[in-house]
């Protein structure tokens, strides 16, 4: 019979959440602590500065965690589309609450929003083909393309070329739709309902999720959450809907949701080949998981009895999962493996010195005095930046942009993270950790993360006799990720 740990039987002997609390060393549950470093090594090698935090349970203990600063613990992190398997729980509890079933069709919660010419495809959508990404729609809609604030009427105008069912095809807009269902019947956004059936219960704290112009909750992406909190959704779903001895969710629903429900593909190489369930990606090794842009993870691994959870900010996602398995799965051993204390030193060292790399460069240049305190002023661009200064005198490094909308200045240290906010239309969160340094002595380069999101920007600043160049690279970027060149005068 398998030892329990002894934190483990004072938290159930105390009737705490065994989940929130409970730890073990990686040994008592069966994965070696070195494994565990080369495999945080391995991540960072392939993957530098990509990974912001990786959190490993075994038997329902957390046997390793670990976050890159200044990505923390208590800070959420967007999601993007690992948002669709929350989603996807959602509609798993309203249909065990015989509020919904998947084989409703998706017109018949939207009369008012129907198109005047119903097409027959239309017609046959149900809340199934919503979940299997099989809408039948040959292009996907796209909410940033969006012309109207009725976000349900434009999807249903959207042609359906194929009949459901019969094709797969990624759609963020069928998992929003999800969402815009559940709070027809409801009567409450997504958030509030899974609150006290989902949040509460496993001690998910304040999660934030995006809105659609009429209030509806995007549903497809848009949810920020902990690392934890996406390891715990793991965990319910490992144990098959049951937390702490309560069914939250049904048996019958996870083993649906997380099932090869269609085909997506053939190459027996990528974990995007395997198969869809219900807003969950099956894997190789019969594992499954919640998987966002850029490398956000809930990884379920039902024949190891673990659960992965990761974030990151990366543009190589099959690499990720491929270090996974080339270094974690073969650690998982069968019972407890001989005590490693000097193992497990160098873990608890590794987790503790992981942090995204400074920019690379010297804290000073002779151009600095000469330029401090100048304002260079830009031609018009598309960006609505009138002019920049810098104070290189003051530590950290002050930068104040001028902008159509007002002024805002940029604090850059160069021995640590500032942190501070930005503004950033396109994300979730405007805060910002920035670290700066001279490439060269006419360069000086700032990094700054958004690290409530996967998203970062590196600006570089290159100063010539009485003009500016301004450089600007997007790491995690949807679209270019090199934004047009701007040029400044004194």
């Amino acid at each position: 019979m398998k030892k329990l740990p002894i934190l483990f039987i004072l938290v159930c002997l105390l009737g705490l959440s065994t989940l929130t609390i409970a730890q073990d060393t990686p040994e008592e549950q069966g994965i070696s602590s070195r494994s565990i470093v080369e495999f945080f090594e391995a991540l960072e090698k392939a993957q530098p500065d990509a990974l912001h935090s990786v959190m490993i349970r075994r038997h329902g203990l957390i046997v390793s965690q670990g976050w890159w600063a200044p990505y923390a613990p208590e800070t959420p992190h967007l999601l993007w589309s690992l948002s669709k398997s929350f989603t996807s729980t959602a509609i798993g509890l309203a249909q065990d609450e015989g509020l919904l079933s998947i084989d409703d069709l998706v017109i018949s919660f939207f009369p008012e929003d129907i198109p005047e010419e119903l097409s027959s495809n239309l017609k046959a959508m149900r809340i199934s083909d919503l979940l299997r990404m099989n809408t039948g729609q040959a292009v996907e809609p796209s909410f940033r393309n969006m012309q109207s604030d009725n976000w349900v009427e434009a999807f249903l105008a959207h042609k359906v070329d194929y009949k459901p069912g019969t094709h797969f095809k990624y759609n963020s807009m069928a998992t929003y739709m999800c969402s815009a269902i559940l709070q027809k019947v409801t009567g409450m956004t997504m958030v509030d309902y899974l609150s006290p059936r989902l949040f509460e219960p496993l001690g998910i704290q304040k999660p934030t999720w995006e809105t659609d112009p009429k209030g509806i909750n995007v549903g497809g992406w848009g949810l920020s959450v902990r690392t934890e909190d996406i390891s715990k959704l793991g965990q319910l779903y490992l144990q098959k809907g049951n937390w702490e001895g309560k069914q939250l969710l049904s048996e019958a629903w996870v083993e649906a949701a997380t099932s090869n429900q269609t085909s997506n593909g053939s190459n027996p190489e990528s974990d995007w080949d395997q198969g869809y369930g219900y807003q969950f990606w099956q894997c190789r090794y019969n594992a499954y998981r919640g998987d966002g842009a850029f490398g956000q993870y809930c990884l379920v691994m039902p024949e190891q009895d673990a659960v992965i959870a990761i974030t990151a900010g990366s543009d190589n996602l099959q690499g990720i999962l491929d270090v996974v398995w080339e270094y974690l799965l073969p650690a998982m051993k069968e019972g407890s493996l001989p005590r490693d204390d000097a193992g497990l030193e160098l873990l608890h060292q590794k987790q503790q010195g992981l942090a995204i790399s400074y920019v690379a460069g010297e804290e000073s240049s002779p151009l600095a005095s000469d330029i401090s305190g100048k304002v260079y002023h830009f031609e018009e661009n598309t960006r609505s930046i009138k002019s920049i200064s810098f104070n290189f005198e003051s530590s950290p490094v002050d930068i104040t942009i001028s902008t159509d909308q007002g002024e805002r200045t940029i604090n850059a240290a160069f021995s640590h993270m500032e942190k501070g906010t930005m503004p950033n239309p396109s994300l979730v969160s405007d805060k910002v950790a920035v670290n700066g340094a001279w490439e060269n002595p006419d360069t000086y380069v700032i990094n700054l993360i958004y690290y409530e999101t996967p998203q970062s920007v590196k600006h570089t600043f290159t100063f010539k006799e009485n003009s500016l160049l301004w450089d600007t690279e997007n790491k995690a970027s949807f679209g270019s990720r090199k934004a047009r060149q701007l040029k400044a005068t004194l």
